[in-house]
């Protein structure tokens, strides 16, 4: 079983604060939604499963992960994804008895074209079960709905441009959704065209005190990224934008720890306060790598007496204080499930911090029951291949961290690989494995994939001695990775020389070519159980315990 090792607290006089970012690691574009007194926070996956990251709290300060919210190939299908394509910011809502979301699955970003498709799944929780998916649009991503208080629902979305000459991030346009016939009706219209910063994305539309407000993401989701509100007393418009400029923003403040602010949403709480829910980069260095990815941080936000919202400063904080009206634990409790879990795999089921890349856990190479009390891991293609991947991974939320797993595999050829890894993506990686010899004996090595250029990393590879399982681990160090291996009766030996653990970063990952993205990077660190069988020859792993502990903040 999963043991969780977040205690409950007893409800008491709120003195604990909000500490950002409230998702650590991997979980950009946060869209936050409240339903009575439960909060959710559904954020991007792209080319991992389940898709959609969903994230529940009753008070903005402790969040529980509840898995990923699209856990089949009835509801995405991401056989060839490219990296960092797949499912860009969901938009998570309630309305009418029940949850949407909407969510869009991007082919590609090359020369200009983006390919997205955005589909809606309808359910009575926000991790389903769903509706099968209607495609409602491709004509732009980052779609969200808006339920107007007199009924209508409209999808907003961005526009792209791929015209050579023409500004791609086009606008934000506006469509009414028809939700008896599950398709939008009358025309398309474009509703704002973004200020200076451009790159006008990531609309949320809200209606308070007589005024639509249009909130979108500009500047790129990089060093330049932004919140930007404009209103109307219109739905249709004109939007005319905060004359005092973004409501959020990090740029022009290199030493600040939370950097990247921008692609916000906002939410109300009960007793009437609004926060703010956004996405954050935290590198190691200033404007450098960000190993853990784009997270997600929650702003308060207050009002002006003409109608305008206002973070403090413009700027994020890393300490917000909690809604006045939420009984918030005085002590402070255990580290959640993604801070620290020990899985000996006794469910029936994969935990929700788990994820698999590019195909969902079906039974076809994933098995809980197989073996009893072991993850069997059959399997899959080259870890540059995406079609048929057979990996298990979980994301890296703190810089001083450690995963170990415990394995026993029978390799016969050099075909057949298993092991543990730190991953970004196809091109970036590192891969402590257990393999055979030209003589069948089996043989642990270490691989670095860097921009694609495969490579054993020299002065790894030993004799595995039989039988009895291998236990592996890793440990990032803010921007220091090192591997290690046990053999049965034996301690601990490193594995390899200390590797540069900012390889896996959005930034590394990044290429331009003359202005076009040869490559980008949207995602965050990996560590995980990987298992290829190159000849498909029935090659599987069994692992007996997977640990992660990341080491307290400082």
């Amino acid at each position: 079983m999963v043991r969780n090792l977040r205690a409950s607290v007893g409800k008491q006089v709120s003195v604990r604060n909000i500490q950002n970012p409230v998702l650590p690691g991997f979980h950009p574009d946060p869209s936050i939604l409240r339903v009575g007194g439960d909060y959710y926070i559904a954020t991007s996956t792209f080319e991992w499963f389940p898709g959609v990251r969903v994230h529940h709290s009753t008070d903005l300060v402790d969040w529980t992960p509840l898995g990923g919210a699209l856990n089949e190939k009835r509801l995405l299908d991401l056989t060839g994804t490219g990296d960092s394509n797949g499912v860009w910011a969901p938009s998570l809502s309630y309305a009418h008895g029940e949850f949407h979301l909407l969510y869009s699955d991007v082919a590609t970003f090359a020369g200009g074209y983006w390919d997205p498709q955005n589909f809606l799944v309808t359910g009575p929780t926000p991790t389903g079960p769903w509706s099968d998916p209607v495609v409602l649009h491709g004509r732009g991503f980052d779609a969200s709905l808006f339920h107007d208080d007199d009924g209508t629902t409209w999808m907003l979305s961005m526009v792209a441009d791929w015209r050579p000459g023409r500004n791609r991030f086009a606008g934000i346009s506006i469509q009414q959704y028809d939700r008896s016939a599950r398709a939008l009706v009358g025309p398309e219209q474009m509703i704002f065209t973004g200020t200076s910063a451009a790159v006008t994305e990531a609309p949320n539309l809200y209606r308070k005190d007589g005024w639509y407000y249009l909130v979108t993401a500009e500047g790129g989701t990089s060093w330049a990224h932004q919140v930007t509100v404009a209103r109307s007393s219109h739905l249709l418009g004109p939007y005319l934008a905060d004359p005092a400029g973004p409501l959020l923003t990090s740029a022009g403040h290199p030493k600040l720890t939370l950097q990247k602010a921008g692609h916000g949403s906002l939410v109300e709480t009960p007793g009437g306060q609004w926060y703010l829910a956004h996405l954050v980069g935290r590198p190691y260095s200033p404007l450098g790598r960000c190993v853990l990815g784009r997270e997600s941080a929650i702003q308060e936000v207050t009002w002006t007496a003409d109608g305008w919202p206002r973070i403090a400063e413009g700027i994020p904080a890393e300490t917000v204080a909690a809604p006045r009206d939420s009984a918030v634990g005085s002590e402070t409790p255990a580290p959640s499930s993604e801070q620290v879990e020990d899985d000996d795999f006794d469910g029936d089921r994969l935990g929700v911090n788990w994820s698999t890349l590019r195909r969902p856990a079906t039974l076809d190479w994933v098995s809980l029951t197989e073996r009893p009390s072991h993850l069997r891991i059959h399997g899959g293609f080259s870890p540059m291949g995406r079609h048929r991947p057979s990996l298990v991974a979980r994301r890296v939320v703190a810089q001083d961290c450690t995963f170990e797993a415990t394995m026993e595999f029978k390799p016969r050829n050099y075909r057949q690989l298993a092991g543990i890894t730190a991953y970004y993506n196809t091109r970036n990686w590192y891969y402590l494995h257990v393999t055979a010899d030209d003589d069948g004996t089996p043989v642990l090595d270490l691989l670095a994939c860097d921009n694609g250029r495969v490579a054993v990393v020299p002065g790894v590879r030993v004799p595995v001695p039989s039988p009895g399982p291998v236990r592996l681990r890793l440990r990032f160090e803010g921007p220091s990775l090192t591997f290690a291996y046990a053999f049965p009766g034996a301690p601990w030996q490193p594995a390899g020389p200390v590797l540069d653990a900012t390889t896996l970063s959005d930034e590394y990952a990044a290429h331009e070519i003359d202005g076009e993205p040869a490559a980008w990077g949207f995602t965050g660190a990996f560590t995980g159980l990987w298992v290829q069988d190159l000849g498909r020859e029935g090659a599987y792993a069994d692992f007996d315990r997977a640990s992660y502990r990341a080491a307290p903040e400082q």
